[in-house]
């Protein structure tokens, strides 16, 4: 129950933040399921971003966001994170108790949210995804919902937030450990694909099609 308070409190916080200071927008809201669960799929600009997509998205769906484990060596940081339903992730190697979580959290029915570039875009344009937010959507196999946040984020000036429609990505189907990569990226780019969708030209490669999977994506990876 303190939690459930804490967590709306936390939340409401965020909303004024983000409306009054971003002046957030949200666009597509009609396309959010209307029940869970599902994985919420956003390029990733800022800081900000979780607060963002998580005020995009309505109070009933918490979002549950998988951050690198940086932000948790503080405890105060990382007990306020914990709260807030995130929890961490070792970008380095093949996090199998992050994913385990992932995956947990589908199976109750909660909803996920993941940055398929792993880390902020300095540009501004969309990045080579990692095949882990495939491999969990795929194996799990519940609806990927794309986001899409046009910043940059100034203050007092129009943040907006492009909400797609869901999709479902094919089960895996392979004989060899080579396919099953092959197959992996193809889903990964067709992540990108609908989220580069949702936003403006300048914000996306040259070619949507050159948007292919980072080949160090397999630390994202469980077996």
């Amino acid at each position: 129950m303190i939690i459930k308070m804490f967590y709306s409190f936390a939340r409401l916080i965020c909303v004024l933040f983000m409306k009054v200071l971003f002046r957030l927008r949200v666009h597509g809201a009609e396309n959010i399921p209307g029940r869970k669960p599902f994985i919420v799929c956003s390029n990733h600009l800022s800081w900000f971003d979780p607060v963002a997509v998580g005020v995009a998205i309505p109070g009933r769906y918490k979002v549950h966001f998988m951050a690198k484990r940086e932000l948790f060596v503080n405890s105060l940081v990382g007990f306020l994170l914990r709260r807030l339903g995130a929890f961490p992730l070792n970008r380095e190697d093949a996090d199998y108790s992050a994913i385990k979580r992932a995956y947990q959290l589908l199976q109750n029915g909660q909803v996920l949210g993941l940055f398929p570039e792993g880390s902020r875009s300095k540009t501004g344009k969309l990045q080579k995804p990692y095949n882990g937010t495939a491999l969990i959507a795929v194996r799990s196999g519940v609806p990927i919902l794309p986001v899409a946040i046009v910043g940059p984020y100034r203050l007092f000036k129009p943040l907006n937030v492009h909400i797609g429609a869901p999709f479902v990505l094919p089960p895996l189907v392979y004989e060899r450990r080579d396919d099953k990569k092959a197959q992996l990226e193809k889903m990964s780019a067709h992540v990108m694909e609908h989220i580069a969708k949702l936003l403006p030209k300048e914000s996306i490669e040259s070619n949507v099609n050159d948007i292919q999977p980072d080949k160090d994506g397999e630390k994202f990876i469980a077996e």
